[in-house]
């Protein structure tokens, strides 16, 4: 699927193309460019001899050759060019488009940067015209917007653009799209979050040549729910699927799991060439991705993601494995997905304790690098708190989940064997593991996260590393959502020091932590003593 960038003249579409093409991993392709080299002749020549209906069958012939090709472009668009109701008709047939909105006095601005490139436009003026312009000449911002209101507010994916630095835009943009392509680990591979990803899934799929056979693993809850619609796309497909049941809840996530992948892999005749699927939370995905990591010393897979918490976090970054009755996640392996597709849609089916788990995972996402995505939570609050209905469309909800992990894949892109900066994922993680492993998963994943990160906090405050008061501030925003913050009653400190001794984070003898020193800044590589941890713990128990 092709990416369209549309917008009026001035917005920029080129710029912000030639970023997305950059991340996405594709080809650019500018409209304009390709009419001017075609021709050897600058737009504003094109319109003085052929005038704008001449401009136009050049551009619907350039829009019909970039549209045709089969690999996947960012194509920058005119600012009139789906004016033409068949050349928006086979842009919507060949892919996405985003439209990028600016006010009047941004686009003024930008326009009288580069007097006479835009025919369409003059640079005369500023604000509405109260008077037409002469014919031939161009016209003035507020007129042509005006002219074409309707048909630029007709486009549901759009993002405000401004003076701010285009990266920046390029971030609003794959947020709304839910795009993203993470390399840097073996072969890159493509995110998508939308809130119909099963319907679209073919398309995605096809790309990647997954052989006739598959397995699809779920959980007791996921497979019932879901399995049945995956398994009716890929036999659309003409690939014969298999369906796996594992016990649902991290007690589960053992290697007697990934023993039972391994058999089911072997009943299915899966060979190298095939791929199998993850359909479920992030249990499955880090037992499908281990099984896959050693099936013939690799196979590809595809991740699935159903919950909130592997939306945001778990489903992505090709880590895998299985817990030991010693340790979380002491044995896996770095193998990344060939593909995530995010469903949002699925999350419907969430229980409330299932939402608070991910959200666990999104504030702490914001804490280390996102504090807007904050400016969420009062919705989430009154869902969760209050009783009332999510007052976060379809859209807006894949636009969280999609804003929310691209923390960690901005993160995993510098740094994806966790050499260095991807240690900062880790926060609330080295207090929330050992509490999970303690409990015996008494506590969850997302519960565990939030207590975690709400006591490192207080540990980053003890040192001096940390703002005063930053502990109680990050305490609020997991309360707000109904996560708890407080350490268990009765929680044996030797226990929980023994437990963090195991932690797969530990480097020469000592537990590392990633520490908040604000909201959206951590710090990573912080050691503390043990007798500072127990005072902690101790502290709090008397407090509760």
């Amino acid at each position: 699927m092709h990416l369209f960038i549309y917008g009026p003249p001035g917005s920029g579409k080129s710029t912000i193309g030639r970023i997305l093409a950059a991340r996405l991993g594709r080809s650019f392709v500018d409209l304009d460019a390709v009419i001017e080299a075609s021709t050897r002749q600058s737009i504003r020549d094109i319109f003085a001899l052929e005038g704008e209906r001449g401009f136009r069958l050049r551009e619907q012939k350039a829009l019909r050759e970039a549209a045709a090709d089969v690999t996947p472009c960012v194509i920058s668009l005119g600012g009139g060019a789906l004016l033409d109701p068949d050349n928006r008709a086979l842009a919507e047939a060949s892919g996405e488009i985003v439209f990028l909105q600016a006010d009047v006095a941004t686009l003024e601005g930008r326009v009288a940067k580069r007097p006479g490139v835009r025919p369409l436009l003059s640079t005369a003026g500023t604000g509405e015209c109260k008077t037409p312009p002469a014919a031939g000449s161009g016209k003035p911002v507020a007129q042509l917007l005006s002219e074409r209101a309707e048909h630029y507010g007709s486009f549901p994916n759009r993002v405000m653009v401004s003076d701010i630095p285009p990266e920046s835009t390029a971030d609003a943009v794959q947020a709304v799209l839910g795009w993203y392509r993470v390399s840097g680990m073996g072969n890159a591979y493509d995110i998508h979050v939308v809130a119909d990803g099963f319907a679209r899934l073919q398309n995605w799929l096809e790309p990647l040549a997954i052989g006739q056979k598959t397995v699809i693993v779920g959980d007791a809850h996921t497979l019932p729910l879901y399995g049945s619609r995956v398994k009716a796309v890929l036999e659309a497909m003409g690939v014969q699927a298999s369906l796996v049941m594992l016990p649902a809840g991290e007690a589960h996530k053992t290697i007697d799991a990934v023993r039972q992948l391994w058999n089911a892999f072997l009943q299915a005749g899966i060979e190298r060439k095939n791929v199998v699927f993850a359909l479920g939370g992030g249990v499955v995905g880090d037992l499908t991705g281990f099984a896959a990591a050693t099936w013939l010393r690799g196979i590809r897979w595809v991740n699935l993601p159903t919950t909130l918490l592997s939306m945001v976090d778990a489903g992505i970054g090709g880590k895998t494995g299985a817990d030991l009755p010693e340790g979380k996640n002491l044995i896996g392996a770095f193998h990344p997905p060939a593909l995530v597709v995010s469903d949002t849609s699925t999350l419907t089916s969430l229980p409330l304790h299932e939402w608070r788990n991910g959200l666990a995972e999104a504030i702490k996402h914001a804490i280390i690098g996102d504090p807007a995505l904050l400016t969420y939570m009062p919705a989430f609050s009154a869902f969760l708190k209050q009783g009332e209905s999510l007052a976060l469309t379809p859209r807006a909800c894949a636009a969280f989940v999609a804003q929310a992990m691209a923390v960690k894949v901005r993160i995993i892109q510098q740094d994806p064997f966790e050499k260095g900066i991807r240690a900062a994922l880790n926060l609330g993680h080295t207090i929330g593991h050992a509490i999970e492993q303690v409990t015996h998963f008494g506590v969850s994943h997302g519960e565990a996260v939030a207590i975690g990160t709400v006591q490192e906090a207080r540990l980053a405050e003890e040192i001096g590393s940390a703002e005063a008061g930053l502990a109680a501030r990050i305490e609020a925003l997991f309360s707000s959502v109904g996560l708890p913050t407080a350490l268990p009653i009765g929680l044996s400190v030797p226990a929980l020091k023994e437990a963090m001794s195991v932690d797969k984070k530990k480097a020469d003898g000592l537990v590392r932590f990633a520490l908040p020193v604000a909201v959206g800044e951590v710090r990573i590589n912080q050691v503390i003593s043990d007798h500072m941890l127990g005072v902690l713990v101790h502290v709090q128990q008397r407090e509760a």
